[in-house]
């Protein structure tokens, strides 16, 4: 273990691919800080106490030095306002309830689960045009099917998918808090991809006034709520949030799924006999391999005190959610990869407020994928272990998967 701090170890590449010996590190001191660094808060019931306290502050506003350019940084720049996961209460509620409208109960029940035909048809599509003895996985299915699917449900024209690609990559890495990275530059890349994904998504929005279809974007920009209508600018905030962690977050849950399952190979055979498995497996996935590994966006609005350390109003703090997913406090055996495991209140998706909007199409769309992917890859391996990993210390996954196959069958 290398003598750098334990949040440079975190976000240092070299330890992309097993981060879980510093976050076993971090556990020992719940509450850690290194020099003026984050507090960085490692333990299950500490977090989960602290993704429900009123006093923790989601907005960068409330940071003593929102200026720190060893801060993610985000929207607020003049192009695009805050999305609401970076809003408190009460405006944070009334932006996630009227984008709750068009997706989910009460008002829209059966959205999701009314996708799952029109799910399994692409899931079918993407593994039949499989092709050769190695596959990327990444590249050939765990990319391209959550994008096709967000796209349709969004409204967003599939074949746009390589125009904002690149837009999507950049704002993703603004998320990672990595202090060696250029700051002036950073900002300059990051604020010209906001530009231009705001640019692209406000014509689509102009369009879909003037002729509304059945799409989320045209609900978010023609619908009404109790508070009236979002603004124009709140619906652009919230189409890029929807957009791009609409897909994301899911590339790497199935990507981190299939790795563990080739990992696991008679958890794998389990569910190729017994596609029900599908449930239990992505639920251990969410706490075992989790696509958000932390939330590095938190500050407190006043004074708290987490086991006996005060943590001053306006620090920077890091919410180690993979790190409070394998505390043995919590989890028995937790580095325990177990499908059967009872009891898996993980923190995956986050909780409180701020808990995964998205939640039920993630869930559906792993659930299905990597039943499929095991019942018709025939004697499928890895081909390199481990894999090459994403920059991103937040969003952790593969950046690239092969996979070698015999073939796929019917």
């Amino acid at each position: 273990m290398t003598h750098a701090p334990l949040a440079q170890q975190i976000t240092d590449y070299a330890n992309r691919a097993d981060p879980y010996p510093i976050y076993a590190e971090l556990r020992k001191n719940p509450v850690h800080r290194e020099g003026n660094g984050p507090f960085v808060v490692s333990t299950y019931w500490d977090i989960q106490g602290l993704l429900h306290d009123p006093r923790i502050s989601s907005e960068r506003r409330n940071l003593a030095d929102a200026a720190d350019p060893g801060l993610p940084e985000e929207e607020g720049d003049g192009v695009l306002p805050p999305n609401f996961l970076r809003l408190d209460p009460p405006e944070h509620d009334r932006q996630r309830a009227m984008t709750n409208r068009p997706f989910g109960p009460p008002h829209s029940p059966r959205r999701i689960d009314g996708m799952r035909g029109e799910l399994h048809t692409i899931v079918t599509g993407l593994i039949d045009g499989l092709e050769g003895d190695t596959i990327d996985l990444v590249d050939r299915f765990s990319y391209p099917f959550p994008v096709t699917v967000i796209c349709r449900l969004l409204g967003v024209p599939r074949e746009d998918e390589p125009q904002f690609h690149g837009w999507a990559d950049t704002l993703v890495g603004t998320l990672d808090p990595r202090p060696d990275q250029d700051s002036a530059e950073r900002l300059k890349v990051a604020k010209d991809a906001r530009m231009q994904l705001g640019m692209y998504l406000a014509g689509l929005i102009e369009d879909r006034r003037k002729s509304p279809g059945d799409d989320m974007l045209s609900q978010l920009a023609t619908g009404h709520g109790p508070d009236g209508p979002m603004s124009t600018m709140e619906v652009l905030s919230t189409a890029a949030l929807l957009l791009i962690a609409g897909h994301e977050t899911t590339v790497n849950l199935i990507t981190n799924g299939m790795l563990t399952l080739l990992r696991h190979p008679d958890v794998l055979q389990r569910l190729r006999d017994e596609p029900r498995l599908a449930v239990p497996i992505v639920e251990e996935l969410l706490r075992y391999e989790p696509p958000v590994q932390m939330l590095p966006n938190r500050t407190p609005i006043t004074d708290i005190e987490i086991r006996g350390v005060t943590i001053p109003k306006g620090s920077a703090m890091w919410l180690v959610l993979a790190s409070g997913n394998r505390d043995p406090e919590r989890f028995e055996d937790p580095d325990r990869f177990d499908p059967d495991r009872k009891d898996v209140q993980h923190l995956g998706l986050g909780s409180g407020i701020h808990s995964c909007f998205g939640a039920p199409l993630a869930r559906l769309e792993t659930q299905l994928a990597l039943a499929e992917l095991a019942r018709r890859l025939d004697n499928p391996r890895l081909v390199d272990d481990p894999p090459p990993y994403r920059q991103n210390a937040v969003l952790r996954g593969p950046r690239h998967l092969r996979i070698a196959i015999d073939g796929v069958r019917p």
